[in-house]
């Protein structure tokens, strides 16, 4: 069925448009979380929330249970706004961020872990959160290259494991906010046009794929040309 799209009226209002543009200008590609066996659809969601909210493009849910991988699966569905990644181990997907020159921290209470505070957080970073009840795993712990922890000064030995990961995501957020890494595009130009289109018409941008076709471009309201489009 043809689109109905007279000349170059846009098929979403200008202003949802331009917050789309602006959510994807303020992504920050170099930041990322991973979630290391975190098993509770409602912490699997909230973390997802909260990487949203500071601009995250891509996270990364592993586990090694399949019935893990189904909630992991339903909470990054759920989410339209930015990339979740699933695997069956840390290992690769550790070797994947070292080789984009990330530092790794891990959230892990021990003698040689630091204040979450004390961190660069301006410098590529992954932020690693373990599994609710036993925290990172081995293979996590391997990985990091420090260890981060949240001071408390009640007796509560820790946080939920969602509230802790947005604790450390939005100290993130306020460093790279005050160096101005919010005002400068991290996509290349063609990468930024596509998840543009991709995020604003998400259902035709599948149909084109499947049909191997390119994607019009848009104009300033989200607009396009609709001669020969097909959905």
């Amino acid at each position: 069925m043809k689109l109905h799209q007279p000349n170059h009226a846009p098929l979403v209002s200008p202003e949802r448009f331009r917050k789309i543009r602006e959510l994807l200008e303020k992504r920050q590609t170099d930041l990322t979380l991973v979630m290391d066996n975190v098993n509770k659809a409602h912490n699997l969601a909230a973390i997802i929330r909260s990487c949203d909210a500071v601009g995250i493009h891509r996270v990364h849910a592993i586990s090694y249970r399949s019935s893990i991988r189904t909630r992991q699966n339903t909470a990054a569905g759920a989410s339209r706004w930015l990339k979740v990644g699933l695997s069956e181990s840390i290992a690769p997907v550790g070797e994947k961020l070292r080789a984009a020159g990330m530092q790794i921290l891990v959230a892990h209470h021990c003698p040689e872990a630091v204040d979450f505070r004390s961190i660069d957080y301006t410098r590529p970073t992954a932020i690693v959160m373990g599994e609710e009840l036993t925290g990172p795993s081995r293979e996590a712990l391997d990985l990091g290259d420090n260890f981060i922890y949240i001071p408390m000064a009640g007796m509560v030995e820790s946080l939920n494991v969602s509230v802790a990961a947005a604790l450390i995501l939005f100290e993130a957020q306020r460093q790279r906010q005050a160096a101005g890494l919010y005002d400068t595009r991290h996509f290349s130009d063609a990468e930024f046009e596509r998840l543009l289109f991709e995020y604003t018409y998400p259902r035709l941008a599948a149909v084109l794929r499947e049909r191997g076709k390119p994607y019009p471009k848009l104009d300033e309201n989200g607009a396009f040309e609709n001669d020969g489009i097909t959905e």
